[in-house]
């Protein structure tokens, strides 16, 4: 019988929302607010009868949804496009986040609502929907103005700092309180995470799918990618990460594939599909009577999101040296919350720390909001127009000035390459670092299961770890050599900026050659102290250590030429890999 009542239930969901989609196509609304209406309209709240009979299954296929609409996102979202939004969008969406988590916790509170509660509305209030505003956007025809441009880079940015906050908010689920101690930890191994996962994700998995689709076999290709994507949901469900974080990952690593158009053409079905049914099951959780209850909190809530985001977007495009009528198109056109919302209110109910109200009261404000995108669009130059009239003249003219201040301290010409180079330097030590460190940390966390393993050979627990540390440092000779001989290179570009000629004389290449060997020695000790911080589970005693660094010392000196070479050949696999999406998007 289970199987036909589920069929029964798809059956209701999809004929509701087809008849719901062409509605809201007709009156040109958002068809994501359909599929909700849909939910609310079939759900067990709303009389004369619920025509839902097996929920579970129903959220089960909620779940996909939310693992495709992330997995889109990731495949919209590219490095290259990271690299790109410059400061307005970290800005902007940094200010914003800060300020709506602050905003939705002290409303929580003033609607003496407990911790957690007013905490998560925070993070809800804090991201806006990527779906809808491009929707919006490409409805209005600016999807290509300037500040569509940056309302994307801001998106983008937010993102990113969305899956922290999920991964934020688990953590204290969890433990129930708040430390600064857990929150940097939580960061910097979610960082670490992901910086290691995409460097070897983009070196494996876009090589993988230029094979498969050599084939040219759409349903191959397609089976793959699912294949690519649930296994690396899976992985990260493991290393304790939610399955949010894993789908957009894998997304944002295949965005770099030359595959990148047809991936998204096949999948877009099926992700059509399940969102429809994650939608349709937010509508499901929808009780009238919450809503009744409190409404007066959504529309509290419902103004602080609008005017929050406006002014906090707003505000941080135009620090970023946008002018005035920009950045406030920027602000208007942020002013909603959707899908993230939805996600990171589920995982409040999934690890049940919130109020069952909390859900609705989310729905109810990304409804109405997402109903007014459009028109705050619109709104927005007829609205700066009439503040540029209002506002006094000596204002104006400061905020003039800011603008052109910050354009006459841009680096120009010369300083701006040297900056870019010192960058980019620094960004390829960060990343040969941070596979380092993954290393040794895998080392660690896979310590006893290699060490039951090795008990077959060696006893001795000192020299299993001894061996498992060894085989760690090898395995990052590649990268430490490479982030030497950066470190080496970015060392030499200051000694040449800092010692000049007229203030050291004749002592001037001296000065020079000291400078850039000692910086990269010294780095190199701060490097190798964290590792023994970070490994300290398998460190070897200190006699073990001292025949380690030998051995490692002479594997060094024999294979320099070989180590460059192995890690050269990677980098180049990386970048090319990279600069084959440049062809493609344009």
């Amino acid at each position: 019988m289970h199987a036909i009542s589920f069929i029964q239930d798809l059956a209701v969901i999809m004929l509701i929302a087809g008849v719901v989609t062409i509605l809201f196509h007709r009156f040109k609304q958002p068809v994501v607010l359909g599929y909700i209406l849909a939910g609310f309209i079939i759900g067990p709240h709303t009389p004369p009868f619920g025509l839902i009979h097996d929920e579970d299954t129903i959220k089960t296929l909620a779940e996909l949804g939310v693992i495709f609409l992330m997995f889109c996102l990731g495949l919209e979202f590219s490095l290259r496009k990271l690299f790109k939004v410059g400061a307005t969008a970290f800005i902007a969406a940094f200010l914003e986040i800060v300020l709506m988590i602050w905003i939705g916790f002290e409303i929580g509170r003033w609607f003496e609502w407990s911790t957690m509660d007013s905490l998560f509305l925070g993070a809800i209030l804090a991201i806006s929907s990527t779906t809808i505003i491009v929707k919006a956007l490409n409805d209005l025809k600016m999807k290509n103005e300037r500040f569509a441009q940056l309302i994307f880079g801001v998106l983008i940015v937010e993102d990113i700092l969305g899956i922290g906050i999920i991964a934020l908010l688990s953590g204290i689920a969890v433990s129930g309180s708040v430390s600064s101690g857990e929150v940097f930890s939580t960061v910097g191994k979610l960082s670490l995470f992901m910086i290691v996962a995409l460097v070897i994700g983009i070196l494996l998995v876009p090589r993988l799918l230029a094979y498969v689709a050599k084939f040219e076999s759409n349903e191959m290709l397609l089976i793959t990618v699912l294949g690519l994507c649930f296994g690396f949901c899976l992985l990260v469900v493991k290393l304790e990460y939610s399955m949010v974080l894993g789908a957009f990952l894998i997304g944002a690593i295949m965005a770099e594939s030359r595959q990148l158009l047809k991936i998204e053409r096949l999948i877009e079905p099926v992700r059509d599909l399940f969102s429809a049914i994650f939608f349709v099951a937010i509508g499901l959780m929808i009780d009238p009577s919450v809503l009744l209850e409190y409404a007066w909190p959504i529309v509290v809530i419902t103004i602080a999101v609008v005017l929050g985001k406006m002014i906090s977007c707003g505000l941080g495009a135009f620090i970023a040296g946008n002018d005035g009528r920009t950045s406030l198109r920027v602000g208007m056109g942020l002013s909603q919350i959707g899908e993230f919302s939805f996600i990171i209110a589920a995982l409040g109910m999934t690890l049940q720390v919130t109020s069952t109200f909390l859900y609705p009261v989310a729905v109810a404000v990304s409804a109405i909001t997402t109903l007014l995108t459009p028109y705050l669009i619109r709104a927005a130059d007829p609205l700066s127009l009439k503040l540029a009239k209002v506002v006094p003249g000596r204002l104006a003219r400061v905020l003039s000035l800011y603008g052109e201040w910050l354009r006459s301290i841009q680096p120009q010409g010369e300083s701006a390459m040297l900056a870019s180079m010192i960058r980019r330097i620094l960004l390829q030590v960060g990343v040969n670092l941070a596979l380092v460190v993954a290393i040794f940390f895998s080392g660690g966390y896979f310590a006893a299961r290699i060490g039951t393993y090795l008990s077959e050979w060696i006893s001795d627990v000192a020299q299993q770890k001894a061996l498992i540390w060894g085989a760690a440092l090898l395995l990052s000779l590649p990268f430490l050599i490479a982030a030497y001989r950066k470190l080496k290179a970015l060392s030499m570009l200051l000694a040449e900026m800092g010692v000049k000629p007229e203030m050291a004389g004749r002592h001037t290449q001296r000065l020079r050659r000291v400078i850039a060997e000692v910086i990269p020695l010294l780095s190199l000790l701060v490097i190798f102290l964290l590792l023994s911080a970070l490994s300290a589970s398998i460190l070897p005693t200190n006699e073990l250590l001292l025949v380690i660094a030998v051995v490692a010392a002479g594997v060094v000196a024999l294979l320099w030429r070989w180590f460059v070479r192995v890690h050269t050949r990677m980098q180049i696999a990386l970048l090319e890999t990279l600069d084959n999406q440049k062809e493609h998007h344009h």
